[in-house]
């Protein structure tokens, strides 16, 4: 069962077993199991990939608000560390927004952007101080889990300091006291997992989804007005609000003067970090290189949790236009959080290919041609799916090829085995698909071939064989089922079954032969007639002839019946 505790989870039974979120998820962190998806948080690097595109809303992000509320219930003063990217989220000023986050209890609103001008300034501090190597930013949450789980190689490489939002959360712990709570809200879902591992500088973080819910829960709207005794404490950021925008760290770090031998590499997208740190460690450099590493295409201001609809191009405006600029930026950090990030290999197992060769066996592929690679069930190959099927994290189900030619096979043993003449039609009444028993009843010359390959009947009409034009006709216009019993063609009677498969597109049509039965009740028919012919006639003499009747009366039925049994058999 999926973890609830996590900052990602399943709610079971609302997954519709599409796969959607194996095919998005780039580390594969999901379990199929009983066609229904589990998020394996231990492997999961909370990117969020998997929970927007889940058709049926499965996918769910662990909601904190309940949690913030008692927090600020418990009489704490409580800050919010507010994102830089928020401006993509909610279309008002900053006092706006400063005075509505109070009124939900909030002691005071700061910029989480502070955080990020001191984590440049220590970051540009030890790049100058580097002869040469490679160092990856610490900013992103989701890249330094990455990291750790599935590129432990380069842990070293990760800046020793902690996050802007945690290096934020200890500015503000420094000027107010130990004693008060810090609240993150941004549009990130792993700075959930950030404050699970850091209770020390960060209660919990919500996403800006999270807080529109809350807002509209709690029936207050964005305040008006111009609210000008509001404003961030202790005091508006600078530089440090380029930081959601691609480059924006490597922005900050040019402002706050780098040398001229260290590269600055900014990527954003996970696809985009593999490529530019592939097959690379830090013997590779010959001059200082640092790559800002932002997991989201288009870095913060695309957060899983943006919750906006604004063009990304407004948003970027809209952020840049507010950015207040600094002439003189200090050379040395007030507030450093140092971390260790030690590596933490998820371990695969490695297979035998004797093994894959067997799990393929499994899904329908028995030679290099039946590996389709078509990725509809979530994996890149056939040979990753292969893969999952040992580790027990995928079904045979989720190959949809193979599904296809299992349901295929099964209709077609089911079709063979039916007595039952079958046919589907097109709105041409040409034969789309019919079986061997459709052959031996209404097929006449060539039967051999035919039976040997009931297909080679595809596109023909069906008039050439069987006549019930104006009954097939009316389904197909109608939508709508017919049942037709002893319907007379070559003087034979026929019940047909007449079905809709695709209205005004194709039918399907059940012809089972009941002449046998027919003969069987004439027969029936014409032993009782005799039988009543043969009561009329003696009723004036019942009494004296009823022995020699009852004979006779006796002699009919046992025929009656003999003959009936034998036709049963």
């Amino acid at each position: 069962m999926s973890n609830q505790n996590a900052a990602v989870y399943t709610l079971f039974n609302e997954c519709q077993d599409c796969y959607k979120c194996v095919r998005r998820c780039p580390v594969k962190s999901i379990r199929i199991q009983d066609g229904h998806a589990c998020v394996l948080s231990e492997k999961c690097i909370a990117c969020g990939r998997c929970v927007a595109p889940c058709p049926s809303h499965a996918k769910r992000v662990r909601n904190d608000v309940d949690a913030v509320r008692r927090l600020i219930n418990s009489q704490k003063d409580v800050y919010v560390s507010l994102a830089p990217s928020w401006r993509a989220s909610f279309q008002c000023i900053s006092r706006q927004l400063i005075a509505t986050l109070k009124k939900l209890g909030f002691k005071g609103v700061s910029e989480t952007a502070l955080g990020a001008q001191e984590v440049s300034i220590e970051t540009t501090r030890i790049l100058n101080s580097m002869d040469k190597g490679l160092l990856i930013s610490s900013a992103c949450p989701v890249i330094v889990k990455y990291i750790r789980l599935y590129k432990p190689h380069l842990s070293d490489c990760i800046v020793p300091i902690a996050s802007p939002a945690l290096t934020h959360a200890k500015m503000l712990k420094e000027h107010y006291g130990n004693d008060i709570s810090v609240v993150f809200i941004g549009p990130c879902i792993a700075k959930k997992e950030e404050s699970d591992t850091h209770k020390d500088l960060i209660d919990y973080a919500l996403t800006f989804e999270e807080l529109k819910m809350w807002l509209k829960e709690s029936d207050i709207a964005i305040e008006e007005g111009d609210c000008i005794n509001e404003a961030f404490v202790p005091q508006h950021a600078h530089e440090g609000c380029l930081y959601p925008m691609d480059g924006g760290m490597c922005e900050t770090i040019k402002k706050v003067g780098i040398k001229d031998n260290v590269h600055l590499c900014p990527t954003c997208s996970l696809e985009s970090f593999d490529l530019a740190i592939e097959s690379l460690s830090n013997e590779h450099f010959k001059n200082p290189v640092f790559v800002e590493a932002l997991a989201c295409i288009g870095g913060c201001m695309h957060g899983p949790c943006i919750a906006t609809k604004m063009s990304d191009i407004n948003n970027v405006s809209r952020l840049l236009r507010h950015i207040k600029q600094r002439n003189n930026i200090p050379q040395t950090a007030k507030t450093v959080v140092c971390e260790k990030y030690s590596p933490s290999p998820v371990i695969e197992k490695t297979y035998t290919m004797e093994e894959i060769r067997e799990a393929l066996h499994r899904i329908g592929k028995y030679t290099p041609e039946d590996e389709l690679n078509c990725a509809g069930c979530g994996y890149q190959t056939c040979k990753d799916m292969a893969k999952a099927l040992l580790k027990g994290n995928a079904e045979p189900s989720m190959c949809v090829s193979y599904m296809r030619k299992l349901a295929t096979k099964k209709a077609n043993a089911m079709l063979k085995s039916i007595p039952s003449a079958m046919v589907m039609l097109d709105k041409q009444l040409n034969i789309l698909e019919t079986n061997e028993a459709f052959v031996k009843m209404f097929v006449d010359e060539d039967k051999d071939i035919y039976l040997s390959n009931p297909q080679k009947l595809i596109g023909l009409p069906i008039q050439k064989f069987f006549d019930a034009e104006k009954l097939f006709t009316s389904v197909l216009n109608s939508g709508q089922e017919i049942q037709k019993e002893n319907y007379r063609f070559n003087n034979k009677f026929y019940d047909l079954h007449i079905f809709p498969v695709e209205p005004t597109v194709s039918i399907g049509v059940v012809i089972t032969d009941m002449t046998s039965a027919n003969h069987s009740r004439e027969r029936v028919a014409k032993k009782a007639k005799e039988v009543i012919d043969k009561n009329i006639s003696t009723v004036q003499q019942i009494a004296c002839l009823l022995g020699e009747h009852m004979v006779e009366t006796e002699t009919i039925l046992n025929t009656i019946a003999s003959e009936y049994n034998q036709d049963q058999e």
